[in-house]
C-alpha cells in the first residue's frame, strides 16, 4: 500500500529534542519489505555476481593488470612466510588480509605458495572470485541504504543500477580494492540513513564501523565522513546524544580500521610514509604523459556518461535538484561527500575513471530516487491510474539499459583470448628458446616464462628481456636519470632513436610494441617528441612479422586512452589487450634478415 515517509527539518535540541516535524515526500511511496521487494533484490543480486563471474579468469595465468597483479595477492601470498605487517600502506592492506584468511581456508599456506608458483590460474580465479561476491554484497548493502533513506521502490532501482554499470561491474572482475570497498561504505550509509532518520546508538555504531573499514580497503572511502557530520548534525536526538553517537561513531571507525590494518599503529612511520608517497603519486603529474584532458573535474564528469551511463548521470542530477528542493536534509547528506570527492579528485594531477568509485553509491541513489519520482510524477498525470510498482520498474529497466549492454559485451570480450596470449603463442611458436626481445611493458615479467615449467637457459625464461633504459629523456633531449626502479608511466620517456642500433648491437631482435605505450607518445607528442621519433625509426628500421588487435577486423584503432584502452567497454572491441606488433630488427648482431638470436 502506499504510504508516506515522515522526515525531519533541521536538528533537534532542548526541549524538542526527540520530536519530529513531518511532511511528506513522495506521495507515491511505498512500504520497503515483502516477499516481492524480497525476490527483486535476490534476483539483482543474482544478475549482478553473474556479470562479475562472467569472463573471470581473463589474462589468466598471467596478469596484465599492473595494479593487481603487484598489491593485493602477491602480498597476501607473502604473509605466510613473513610477518602479517605488510611494510607497504600505499594502498590500506584491507584486502590483503581479507585474501590470506581466504587462502589459509581453501589451501592453507604452503599449498597455495607452491599453488602460486606452479599453476596460479587457481590462485587468481579464487582471489577475484572473493571479489566479485563482495561486489555483489555491496549491491545489497545499497538496497538496505535506499530503504532507510527513501523506500523499497527507490533502493531496488539504486541496487539495479548498481549492479549492472559498467564501472562497477568491470572491477568486479579483478582483484583489486576499488569494487569490495563499495560494500563497507554501503553499510555505512545504512548507518548514515538511521543517523539522519533515527538517531539510535545502532546506527551510529554502524555508520562508524562501515567507515572505518571502508578506509580499510580504500583510503579515498573516508569522503563519507562528510555524509555522518551532515547525518549526525541533522539528526532528530537533542544535543547530547549527537554528540555521544558521534563519538562512539568515531570510535568505531578508528577501531574497524586498525582491525583491518593494524600496522597503521604498529609500524606508524612507514605508515605515515605510505600515505605519503601516496599522496604524492596523485599529485606529481607522472602519469599524465597520454591524457589530453587537464582538468580533473571535466574528466570525471565525463567518465561518468559510460561509467555509470548517460541516462543515470542526467536522473541523479535531477535527482539532486529535486532533493534540494524537496527534502534538503537528505540532500545535503548524499551532496555534501559526492561534490567534496569531485572537487577533491579534480584537483590532482593523475586521474583515473576508477578512483572516482566511492562515491558511486551516493550517485545511484540519487538517479534512482530522481527517476523513480520523475516518473511517479508523470504517471499520476495519466487518465488512469498504475500501480505504484510500475514508476520504479520502467526506472529500472531505463536507468540500467546503458550499463547492461556494455557490462554484457565487456563480460563477452573478457571471456576471450588476450591479444598478448596471441601474440605470445606466435612467438612461442617461431622464436627459438632464449631469443633476445624487447617487450614493452604491456605484460608482466613473467611474460616471457613458461608458467610452472623453467626454460633450460640461464635465467630459466623462455626469452632474453632487454632491460628499460634508466633514463628519462624531456623534450629538450636532456638525460635524466630515473633510478633503479622504472615506473610503467616513465617507459615512454625512456624511449629515444639511438636504442635501436643498442638493440642490434647487443643481438635484441625482436622487438614488440603494444598500443598502451606507443599510443601515449602520439596523443601526447609534444611530451614525449622523442619516443615519437624512436616509434617512427622502429617503423623504417624493422620488418612487421606478425600484428594482433583488440578490435573487429577493419575497425580504425582509436587514440590512447587511459580507460578505453585498458577496458573493453567501446562496441568496436573483439578481445582485450593492445594491439600488438612485433618487429624484427636487421643490423649489427642481428643480421641481413632472419637468423639473429
Amino acid at each position: 500500500m502506499p504510504a508516506a515517509r515522515e522526515t525531519t527539518r533541521g536538528p533537534a535540541s532542548g526541549a524538542t529534542a526527540g520530536r519530529r516535524v513531518t511532511r511528506r515526500v513522495g506521495a507515491a511511496s511505498t512500504a520497503p519489505g515483502g516477499l516481492a521487494f524480497g525476490i527483486g533484490l535476490g534476483l539483482i543480486c543474482l544478475l549482478a555476481l553473474g556479470l562479475r563471474l562472467w569472463g573471470l579468469r581473463t589474462g589468466l595465468p598471467y596478469v596484465y593488470n599492473v595494479d593487481e597483479g603487484a598489491h593485493f595477492v602477491p602480498r597476501a601470498i607473502g604473509m605466510f612466510d613473513q610477518s602479517y605487517d605488510p611494510g607497504y600502506f600505499i594502498n590500506p592492506p584491507g584486502l590483503t588480509y581479507v585474501l590470506h584468511a581466504v587462502f589459509q581456508l581453501r589451501w592453507g599456506g604452503g599449498r597455495v605458495q607452491e599453488l602460486f608458483a606452479v599453476d596460479p590460474t587457481a590462485v587468481w580465479s579464487l582471489a577475484r572470485g572473493t571479489v566479485a561476491v563482495l561486489a555483489t554484497a555491496s549491491v545489497a548493502a545499497l538496497a538496505w541504504a535506499g530503504v532507510r533513506l527513501f523506500d523499497g521502490r527507490v533502493a531496488l532501482v539504486a541496487a539495479g543500477l548498481l549492479a549492472v554499470a559498467f564501472l562497477p561491474v568491470h572491477y568486479g572482475h579483478f582483484a583489486l580494492n576499488d569494487a569490495p570497498t563499495l560494500l563497507p561504505a554501503g553499510l555505512c550509509l545504512v548507518g548514515v540513513a538511521g543517523v539522519l532518520h533515527r538517531g539510535r546508538p545502532s546506527d551510529f555504531l554502524l555508520a562508524g564501523g562501515g567507515l572505518g573499514a571502508a578506509i580499510a580497503f580504500k583510503y579515498t572511502a573516508g569522503i563519507l565522513l562528510l555524509a555522518l557530520l551532515a547525518a549526525t548534525w541533522l539528526s532528530p536526538v537533542g544535543r547530547r546524544g549527537r554528540l555521544v553517537g558521534l563519538g562512539a561513531a568515531g570510535a568505531l571507525t578508528i577501531l574497524a580500521f586498525l582491525v583491518l590494518n593494524p600496522y597503521a599503529l604498529l609500524d606508524f612511520s612507514e605508515f605515515r610514509r605510505g600515505l605519503a608517497e601516496q599522496s604524492a603519486t596523485s599529485g606529481d603529474g607522472g602519469g599524465k604523459l597520454g591524457l589530453a584532458d587537464t582538468s580533473g573535474v571535466r574528466y570525471y564528469a565525463s567518465t561518468l556518461t559510460w561509467g555509470l551511463g548517460w541516462l543515470p548521470l542526467v536522473a541523479a542530477l535531477g535527482g539532486a535538484g529535486g532533493l534540494v528542493r524537496r527534502d534538503r536534509r537528505t540532500a545535503l547528506v548524499l551532496l555534501a561527500p559526492l561534490l567534496a570527492f569531485l572537487v577533491f579528485m579534480g584537483l590532482q594531477d593523475r586521474f583515473f575513471a576508477r578512483w572516482l568509485l566511492p562515491v558511486y553509491p551516493l550517485l545511484a541513489l540519487l538517479a534512482a530516487w530522481g527517476a523513480v519520482h520523475g516518473l511517479t510524477w508523470l504517471a499520476a498525470r495519466l487518465p488512469r491510474r498504475l500501480p505504484a510498482w510500475v514508476p520504479a520498474l520502467v526506472a529500472l529497466v531505463a536507468l540500467g539499459a546503458q550499463g547492461l549492454v556494455y557490462a554484457i559485451h565487456n563480460d563477452v570480450v573478457l571471456a576471450r583470448e588476450d591479444t598478448r596470449a596471441i601474440a605470445r603463442r606466435w612467438m612461442v611458436d617461431h622464436l627459438p628458446v632464449g631469443s633476445k626481445v624487447v617487450l614493452e611493458p604491456i605484460a608482466p615479467n613473467s611474460f616471457v616464462a613458461d608458467v610452472g615449467r623453467p626454460s633450460p637457459t640461464r635465467t630459466g625464461e623462455r626469452f632474453d628481456k632487454r632491460p628499460w633504459s634508466h633514463f628519462a629523456i624531456t623534450p629538450k633531449g636532456k638525460k635524466v636519470p630515473l633510478g633503479d626502479e622504472i615506473r610503467l608511466e616513465d617507459y615512454v620517456r625512456t624511449l629515444r632513436p639511438d636504442l635501436l642500433g643498442s638493440y642490434t648491437r647487443g643481438g635484441y631482435c625482436w622487438v614488440i610494441k603494444g598500443s598502451t605505450m606507443y599510443g601515449r607518445a602520439y596523443v601526447t607528442p609534444k611530451r614525449a617528441p622523442y619516443a615519437v621519433r624512436y616509434y617512427r625509426a622502429l617503423e623504417r628500421r624493422g620488418t612487421k612479422v606478425f600484428q594482433t588487435s583488440p578490435l573487429a577486423a577493419g575497425a580504425d584503432e582509436p587514440p590512447f586512452s587511459f580507460d578505453d584502452s585498458y577496458n573493453a567497454r567501446p562496441l568496436g572491441y573483439r578481445r582485450t589487450g593492445p594491439r600488438i606488433v612485433i618487429y624484427r630488427l636487421h643490423g649489427d648482431r642481428c643480421g641481413p634478415r632472419g637468423g639473429g638470436r
